[in-house]
């Protein structure tokens, strides 16, 4: 019987475009925006052509729960050959002796894979430091404030979170030491979402065995720069390490959690860890995403990673240094990675207000918390970072443009504040989207877009093969 002669299949064999339009124009629409834009989310990256590929290939129709030769379903060979190629490929990528070393490449992120791994280390109520929010930590590394508990991490565990010295808003390892001697944590977390400055791992270790506590890091956003050897080596020290794939790594969204197996200390570790992801914390992996991730993986493995990985950096620097040259505030003043927190206090602004510049323009940015902050809610700074932008081949040069389409949207977010009359976003937006007889503002905003389309537009977009269109449904004013 061929594919055509049954009826209600016939869809199975049909185009997104021809099955779904809607869904269609709406993929459509956000290629345009990334086309189109600058993606200087520091968390977000574009990934790979062939990781696409991988990501939506038919592996997403099996189900694999458990470990490769030991699942609890039939027909899994190729997955089994697929998760065992992809845990390989994790080891050579972060230079790690498989003797040593382990790997679940399971998670469904990296906040799955954090919970995890705490599961594995842990028993309720016990006792984790991390990096404070406000400080540039992570929600899962056991967040909360005076009202609420915030994540799982400090609702099923006692976190206290350590912080940054005022003076150098650098992680204070001493004040951390003395406050461990107090607190006496099972755990330490170290990485962060917001903070631009490279760890001291070996300090942080001599802290965690005083306490016999275990070391967690989280590298979620340095793991692409950790694999090039660009930064500090976490597993030099650490019991645990875990990343998403999707960051600086380039790859699909996902986790990973690796693991020591050596010693006596970690004798179970891999079995507690792999209990921790199944059955405890989720259900069948994706095994799509895993192929993407092992694509992702043989990728950092190549010479050319390490070349991409140092000139994230480069571009970090040289966005960081523009931004400096113009009078602005950094935190710690510039940056060892991909990313630059961008202090906006001393000009009276919050980044929730850039931000929605940066979205009017097409520039793509995040508000966030700066240290000192009262809140993390109410955050005085945005983050920026270059990984995506190094994808699409910018380099050094480029970055200072950029740097200067990101002082002309903050000067334009002081003027727009000033004809708003008002503190309110609401009034912010109307003043910079609505003109308005003597007041140049909204003026401005559009055509610092238009400057920023046609930058952008002379960049290849990662993944996308041939001319990109502008799809029903984009109004554009140029």
């Amino acid at each position: 019987m061929s594919q055509s002669t049954v009826e209600f299949n016939k869809v199975l064999y049909a185009p997104l475009s021809e099955v779904d339009p809607e869904v269609q124009n709406i993929i459509d629409k956000e290629t345009w925006r990334q086309y189109s834009g600058l993606e200087l989310i520091a968390s977000e990256n574009l990934t790979s052509r062939a990781t696409m590929e991988a990501n939506g290939s038919i592996l997403t129709n099996k189900y694999s729960e458990g470990l490769p030769n030991a699942r609890y379903y039939g027909g899994n060979e190729w997955i089994d050959e697929l998760e065992i190629l992809c845990r390989k490929r994790a080891l050579q990528a972060f230079h790690l002796d498989p003797a040593v070393w382990g790997v679940n490449v399971q998670p469904y992120s990296g906040s799955t894979a954090n919970f995890a791994a705490l599961t594995a280390l842990l028993q309720p109520q016990d006792r984790l430091m991390g990096l404070g929010l406000p400080d540039g930590g992570h929600l899962t590394h056991g967040y909360y404030t005076a009202k609420k508990k915030m994540t799982a991490s400090s609702i099923y565990f006692q976190s206290f979170p350590y912080a940054l010295d005022p003076a150098t808003q650098l992680v204070d390892y001493s004040g951390l030491a003395s406050q461990a001697r107090i607190f006496k944590p099972r755990l330490i977390i170290c990485g962060a979402s917001a903070y631009p400055r490279d760890w001291d791992y070996e300090a942080l270790r001599k802290v965690a065995d005083e306490h016999g506590a275990y070391l967690m890091a989280d590298i979620a956003h340095t793991s692409g720069l950790v694999a090039a050897q660009e930064l500090a080596d976490p597993f030099k020290y650490c019991n645990v390490v875990t990343t998403t794939t999707h960051k600086t790594l380039r790859g699909p969204r996902a986790g990973l959690i690796f693991f020591r197996k050596d010693d006596e200390a970690h004798k179970d570790l891999e079995k507690r860890v792999n209990d921790a992801v199944f059955p405890a914390c989720q259900g069948g992996p994706h095994n799509n995403t895993i192929a993407g991730i092992a694509t992702t993986l043989l990728q950092a493995t190549q010479p050319s990673w390490k070349a991409y990985a140092q000139q994230v950096i480069k571009n970090a620097r040289a966005l960081a240094d523009e931004l400096v040259k113009n009078g602005y505030k950094l935190q710690t003043g510039g940056t060892d990675s991909h990313l630059v927190l961008w202090d906006l206090r001393p000009l009276k602004l919050t980044g929730s207000k850039v931000e929605k510049i940066g979205d009017l323009v097409g520039i793509t940015i995040n508000k966030n918390a700066v240290s000192g902050d009262s809140s993390a809610q109410v955050p005085g700074g945005i983050r920026i970072g270059t990984a995506a932008l190094t994808s699409r081949d910018l380099r050094e040069d480029d970055l200072r443009i950029v740097a200067d389409f990101l002082h002309r949207a903050v000067q334009l977010s002081l003027l727009v504040q000033k004809e708003a009359g008002s503190k309110l976003l609401k009034d912010f937006v109307r003043s910079a989207t609505v003109s308005e007889e003597g007041k140049v503002g909204a003026q401005k905003v559009a055509q610092l877009r238009r400057d920023v389309r046609a930058f952008a537009r002379r960049w290849p977009l990662p993944g996308i093969v041939g001319p990109i269109t502008r799809p029903a449904g984009i109004e554009e004013d140029d």
